[in-house]
């Protein structure tokens, strides 16, 4: 079983995940949160968070929990819904897997702000490659 450090170094090497901020918070089995401190470069225009930065932060927590256990799961597919702003300073991505197959998987991902407040909802089906 690896530690949170050793999957911290591992994900390392996804550098527009982890030099935007994002952050592993916790492992679990085919689970995962990530978080994000809100900065003003996640803004958009409006001074709202841009969609992609949830996205980002989510499409981070899949890999993560898709990974962590045993390399080789691609994202096929993956479909957002932008549900609310956040109202905090950070953003939360819990990723958990609904189904795990032979070859494809499919992974839920709640972005809440850390007051609670659900901001996106992000469907993910994931490949083996491997």
């Amino acid at each position: 079983m690896k530690t949170l450090e050793e999957v911290r170094k591992i994900f390392e090497g996804d550098r527009f995940a982890t030099e935007n901020g994002a952050v592993i918070e916790e492992i679990g089995d085919h689970s995962a949160v990530c978080s994000l401190n809100i900065t003003a470069s996640h803004r958009n225009a409006m001074g709202a968070v841009m969609g992609g930065t949830y996205f980002m932060l989510a499409d981070f927590a899949f890999a993560v929990a898709a990974n962590w256990e045993k390399m080789g799961c691609v994202s096929l597919h993956s479909d957002i819904s932008f549900l609310g702003a956040a109202k905090g300073e950070k953003l939360i991505a819990k990723a958990v897997c609904l189904k795990e197959g032979k070859t494809t998987a499919c992974y839920r991902i709640d972005v809440t702000d850390e007051l609670g407040n659900l901001a996106a909802m992000v469907t993910a089906t994931g490949y083996h490659v491997q």
